[in-house]
């Protein structure tokens, strides 16, 4: 019987899994636990079971011990996850993909309504009981019908994303490093979804979706430059991580009325938000819930703990990183 560590709290169904074949050691508290506190946690762990807020390095993986086999990360990002340190020291990783593509796309195109229908707005005023009257040029959107949709980054989720956006009548642009492939794009209109550069891309799209994953090339992807090269009425969603925008260029954006607005469920320094976006009304700001349901975050732990458990037993990982 290997023992398991699992380092933050996560659904029942991951962690009877897990009991069910060997010895688990799990943090209960609700508060994330601390770096100190998390060494000393995975000392002498066979698996180790992560969440995105736990930096897995150098130090983490040595404090485990020689005997680690396999470091599981509940999430689909594994930004914070070393992973030459982990293939130096012969552990395997892995992630949870697929399992949150819906849910995640669900999350970025209610932030895409939100934010170019004004419903953030509308609702601040209706819950700070504001006096409001009906009438017809009050908190004017956008309409969504004929807009052009740009995604950066055309993998499960993006793909999800675009198939919502069809059905809304949006015409969909992506960029991405390949084609996409055929099936990502299958029951969607032919012709419906065109590839095209990133710099095409921002001067086009009335709506920019970064569901690109977060690596030293996409670290700032959106600054300056590119807030500047994008329409004026245009709107950025951010649901993938939140390095990948320079959050006070975006500020500078949005203050010199370089684009209409933004809808961001992940912060650069995450959880701290940028003061500047905090005071605008044409912000919408949500605690990083892109994968915040009952059924994904159980699959999610669920394909965890199936992934350590193919592990410790000798088989190859379902999903793995390494």
């Amino acid at each position: 019987m290997a023992l398991v560590v699992v380092t933050n709290r996560i659904p029942a169904e991951g962690l009877e899994a897990l009991r069910a074949e060997h010895e688990v050691r799990a943090w209960e508290h609700e508060e994330c636990i601390s770096r100190a506190d998390c060494l000393r946690l995975v000392a002498g762990a066979d698996a180790v079971v992560t969440l995105l807020t736990e930096k897995v390095d150098g130090e983490f993986l040595d404090a485990a011990g020689p005997q680690l086999q396999v470091v599981a990360n509940v999430a689909v990002g594994y930004n914070n996850i070393d992973v030459a340190a982990c293939q130096a020291r012969g552990v395997i990783a892995t992630n949870t993909p697929k399992v949150l593509t819906e849910t995640t796309a669900d999350t970025a195109f209610g932030l895409m309504l939100m934010v170019t229908r004004r419903f953030g707005e509308g609702e601040r005023i209706i819950r700070s009981q504001t006096p409001w009257q009906w009438g017809m040029f009050y908190l004017l959107g956008m309409g969504l019908q004929g807009k052009t949709l740009g995604i950066v980054g055309m993998g499960q989720i993006g793909a999800a994303m675009a198939r919502r956006a069809v059905a809304f009548g949006m015409d969909i642009v992506y960029s991405d490093e390949h084609e996409a492939p055929a099936e990502l794009l299958a029951g969607m209109p032919s012709g419906a979804v065109r590839r095209m550069s990133f710099d095409e891309l921002l001067r086009v799209s009335d709506v920019v979706s970064l569901h690109c994953p977060y690596l030293p090339s996409t670290h700032h992807l959106m600054g300056a430059e590119q807030f500047a090269a994008m329409k004026r009425t245009a709107y950025v969603v951010n649901s993938a991580r939140g390095p990948i925008i320079d959050e006070a260029a975006l500020v500078a954006a949005l203050q010199a009325g370089e684009i209409a607005g933004a809808g961001l469920d992940v912060f650069e320094q995450e959880p701290t938000v940028h003061p500047g976006l905090l005071a605008m009304d044409n912000v919408v700001l949500l605690p990083h819930l892109g994968s915040a349901t009952t059924e994904t975050r159980a699959a999610m732990a669920r394909l965890a703990a199936d992934n350590v458990l193919a592990v410790l037993r000798g088989e190859r990982p379902i999903t793995p990183i390494t």
